[in-house]
Parts: C-alpha cells; sequence; structure tokens
C-alpha cells in the first residue's frame, strides 16, 4: 500500500522528465496525504501541428477514487489504491483502466514496517527514494464524479504491485512504477487496452529504491517540512521475507 508520497523535485525537472509537459510553478510537497490535491499527468486532446512534444497535459486530481456511479462519496470506503492484479476485473477500477490511466510524479514515498504485537516492537517509518534521486512516475487511475448538482470532482488512485525483494522486508506492497519509455503506452487509452499494458504492471528492478528510516513525525499530516527525510539510526535492521506463493496476500480489495 502507498499511504503517503511526496514530490520535491523542480517544475523545470518535471517538465524534462514528462517531455515538455506544460506546468505551472508549485512548492516542494514533503508529506502528501489522502484527500489532498495531487499532481497527475493525462494524455492530452492533440498535439499541435508541427510539434516534437510529447501529448500530455499536467492537471490536479484528489488523492482517493471515486467511481462515476457512486451516489453518494461519503457513503463509499476512500479508494487511494488500487492493486493491479485484479483492477481489471473491479467494478471500482474497470472503466478507469480502460479509459483513465494517468501517471503520478513523485520523488518517493513513504512505508511503514510494522512489526506483530507480540515482538513489542513499534512500527518504523521509511522513506522509500530512487537511488540514483530524481522524479518517479506511479501508475495512476483517474475519474470524474458527478454530484447531483451538476458539480465535478476529479479523482485518482496510485496502482499497486507485489513489492520487490528490496522493499518486502518492509511491506509486502509498493506502487507500479511506469519507466520513461513507456510514458506513451501507458498513457494511450485510445490504442492500448488493459490487457495489452498489463506487462507494464510489475515490480521495478530490486536494486531500483533505496529505503531510509525516518522518525515518526510523517505519521502527522501537519508535519510538512523537509526534516521528514531525515535518517534516524534503527536497532534493529531489516530481513527480507521468505517469497510468498503468487496468490498469497492477493484477497484484500486494495
Amino acid at each position: 500500500m502507498c499511504g503517503r508520497f511526496a514530490l520535491t523535485s523542480s517544475s523545470a525537472d518535471l517538465r524534462e522528465f514528462f517531455s515538455g509537459v506544460d506546468l505551472d510553478e508549485f512548492p516542494a510537497r514533503y508529506n502528501i496525504a489522502p484527500t489532498q490535491p495531487i499532481l497527475v499527468v493525462i494524455a492530452g486532446e492533440g498535439r499541435e501541428q508541427g510539434s516534437n512534444l510529447a501529448d500530455r497535459r499536467a492537471v490536479l486530481v484528489r488523492w482517493g477514487l471515486t467511481p462515476a456511479w457512486v451516489k453518494d462519496p461519503r457513503d463509499f470506503p476512500l479508494l487511494i489504491n488500487a492493486r493491479s492484479e485484479t483492477a481489471i476485473g473491479k467494478a471500482s477500477f474497470r472503466a478507469a483502466m480502460r479509459h483513465r490511466r494517468i501517471l503520478i510524479p513523485a520523488s518517493g514515498f513513504y512505508e511503514w514496517h510494522r512489526p506483530s504485537k507480540e515482538s513489542g516492537e513499534r512500527p518504523q517509518a521509511y522513506w522509500v527514494r530512487p537511488r540514483q534521486g530524481g522524479v518517479v512516475a506511479f501508475a495512476g487511475l483517474m475519474e470524474t464524479w458527478s454530484s447531483a448538482d451538476g458539480s465535478e470532482v476529479d479523482t485518482g488512485a496510485i496502482l499497486t504491485t507485489t513489492a520487490n525483494s528490496g522493499i518486502s522486508a518492509i511491506h509486502d506492497r509498493m506502487p507500479v512504477i511506469i519507466k520513461p519509455e513507456d510514458f506513451s503506452r501507458w498513457l494511450d487509452c485510445k490504442t492500448q487496452e488493459p490487457r495489452e499494458v498489463a506487462d507494464l504492471m510489475r515490480p521495478v528492478q530490486d536494486d531500483f529504491f533505496e529505503a531510509v528510516p525516518v522518525s515518526d513525525k510523517v505519521n502527522k499530516v501537519a508535519n510538512m517540512g523537509p526534516d521528514l527525510q531525515q535518517p534516524v539510526v534503527v536497532e534493529k535492521p531489516l530481513k527480507a521475507p521468505e517469497k510468498q506463493r503468487p496468490d498469497d496476500g492477493q484477497l484484500s480489495f486494495f
């Protein structure tokens, strides 16, 4: 699961990473939480004649997907993540997988290692960032929910997959990462059906991320400074768990 992430890269870096996507200046965000607005990149409506830039747009959506068929969001769970293994067939995500796939830029994400209660150990937060630095693009889904009075809210969710060996000692899930060479195929919902991009929804290579232990300040949404990513010393280093069978842990909705 991915419940918090950060986006601290500059607008210039994001424009370069997403091949010229138009972006306004925005502040660094160190603790992005569910229900907050998040920046996403979507397919454009057609590039200008003669342009050599990718046809993409940046928009803001609320983090927490609400399917278009929901009558009252207050009676519906907040869908911040979608399991990539089952999203194609789930009623909540089926339409978005077919028509509204998006990219969610991030500088990294936070995850918590939660020991068993019997161990008596405290949960430990980790800042998970690309080992080489820079920006990553989470695979995401988008839906526009319309209320009875005609107002609309754009909403989104992050697709997750089984954690690779570099992350599995912390948590058994991680965001799906889309590489720049696959951006166009992922965003192309006109010619690429969900089954044709299923190969992109796999764990990133084991050494792509590094996990940095950080304090529990990130637990509070009100804490939003760069000190959230300051490393702390942990007493017991993590060990990767034994591999599970492919069907283990796949029963959760998210």
